[in-house]
């Protein structure tokens, strides 16, 4: 049987403020998401100009991404324990500050530290923006909202690449890259001036100090290092080191020992980094393991599909990012249909998109192995379109569903805990799609044509993103008959 949603009150503000201060939180998200995307395509222009190795280019994405992941739970604790607004503001002062350091940074190793910086500035803001909008809206109108955050992040997603090679080709190779950072600077002062002037305070006054559990944080920051570390260093080349891959090993123990840590903590009276109770709500726990499967896939997709064209196509890299232009704009409209009908239809929503998002994932090999190479993009870019119809109906519909039964005051912590998942699913998916996409084209060269042997790394890769999907398709089913067996008792 399932959980009933708790009584919780939205803050008692107008409707009408409530929804400026939701676009606030909304524009927050939509700059950290860009960042997360329109950085991959400036990495060439990168190399070039700052004379950076391959690990370092790829510590400038996978360290964003590590420090990112680190931050979110301890700070979504926080925002739920004190002022999510004060942590808005400092997310975003602190990514001001390092985007200023990216665009002026001389050489790899400074850019390397302020993208380190930049993703713990995106750890802190991210995590509030879920909770004030848990914190803001209830019913049928939280909902709608997270429809809207859907469309948003999905726009996002899918528009970063062009921007970013649009960036590039403006500025040329020297400067383009460095577009990309300070593009950012304007948007966040702008962000700052929205925040103090429209979002509520939510500031709770407590004698008591802010409790984080610093030795289950210490435990909960050795967890993540641990998982995600092999698979951000996992190029698919034949120099990868395999011992990387013992430290899934350490994982094992440090999350057992993290586990059983939170669970003598909470014993004793204190409050745990993370509440595990919350898991014990079928909602919430098959929502963020479908949410973590769906962005295991579909990132990796994007970014196959760029290699695809970029290198098995010659596509230069703005026209490569345009491909998912048609995805971008299906998933906003869909993602506000999506927050609509959840209300009405539940978890079948996500069912239905998840069923596009395989179609797609079908159509999209198919079209690479057998449409014409003039006509290829042209196909590809129709095929996205059906499966942003089909992401749109995921994103949004989902998040409604997994934070439905969550209590408000534990929104924040909540949501970082299902982006923390976005995170490490990224990181995985990514790693896997590429390892099986580069070994591929090192199996393959010299034994065939460039064209076939690009053919059959991406249809290699695109494997994975399938049976990632598949995945979260099972879960749904699961979700959805727990669902209508709670109904029936």
């Amino acid at each position: 049987m399932t959980t009933p949603a708790p009584k919780t009150e939205a803050i008692p503000l107008s409707s009408g403020a409530r929804w400026r201060a939701f676009w606030v939180c909304v524009a927050v998200a939509a700059i950290t998401i860009l960042d997360l995307t329109k950085v991959n395509v400036a990495l060439p222009s990168i190399g070039h100009v700052l004379d950076a190795d391959s690990t370092q280019l790829q510590l400038i994405v996978s360290g964003f991404v590590l420090t990112f992941g680190l931050v979110l739970v301890p700070a979504g604790r926080l925002g739920d324990q004190r002022s999510r607004r004060m942590l808005f503001v400092v997310g975003l002062s602190l990514y001001t500050l390092t985007s200023i350091a990216c665009a002026l940074a001389p050489t790899a190793e400074i850019l390397l530290i302020a993208r380190l910086f930049q993703g713990v500035a995106a750890g802190i803001q991210m995590p509030q923006v879920l909770g004030m909008a848990q914190e803001l809206f209830q019913g049928a109108e939280r909902g709608r909202a997270f429809g809207l955050f859907g469309a948003t992040i999905g726009v996002a997603t899918a528009f970063g690449p062009t921007l970013g090679g649009l960036l590039i080709a403006i500025g040329g190779e020297t400067d383009g890259w460095r577009l990309i950072f300070w593009m950012n600077v304007p948007l966040c002062l702008i962000a700052i001036a929205l925040v103090l002037w429209m979002l509520p305070k939510t500031r709770t006054r407590s004698p008591r100090p802010v409790q984080l559990d610093p030795f289950g944080l210490l435990l909960f920051a050795a967890s993540v290092v641990a998982l995600m570390w092999p698979f951000l260093f996992t190029t698919g080349a034949p120099t990868d080191n395999p011992a990387r891959w013992w430290l899934l090993v350490a994982f094992a123990l440090f999350v057992s020992a993290f586990i059983a840590w939170e669970r003598r903590y909470q014993s004793r009276g204190k409050s745990p980094l993370i509440p595990l109770k919350l898991f014990r709500i079928g909602s919430y726990r098959n929502g963020t393991l479908l949410q973590t499967a769906y962005f295991t896939a579909a990132p990796a997709m994007f970014l196959l599909g760029t290699l695809f064209l970029q290198q098995g196509l010659g596509l230069a890299p703005v026209y490569a990012g345009m491909v998912s232009i048609g995805f971008a704009l299906a998933s906003a409209v869909t993602s506000v249909i999506g927050g609509n009908m959840v209300g009405r239809f539940g978890r079948i929503v996500v069912v239905w998109g998840l069923g596009a998002m395989l179609a797609c994932v079908g159509g999209l090999v198919a079209a690479a192995l057998y449409t014409d190479p003039a006509w290829t993009p042209w196909v590809m870019a129709a095929i996205m379109v059906v499966g942003g119809a089909g992401g749109g109906l995921v994103i949004a519909p989902n998040q409604t569903l997994t934070l439905a039964d969550v209590p408000v005051k534990q929104g924040g912590v909540a949501g970082s805990v299902g982006q923390l998942g976005q995170r490490i699913g990224t990181a995985v998916g990514t790693a896997v799609g590429l390892s099986l996409f580069y070994a591929a084209i090192y199996r393959e060269t010299g034994a065939a044509s460039d064209i076939v042997v690009y053919h059959d790394a991406y249809a290699y890769g695109m494997i994975a993103v399938g049976l990632f999907l598949g995945l979260a398709f099972i879960v749904a089913i699961v979700d959805l008959t727990a669902r209508r067996k709670g109904r029936d008792d």
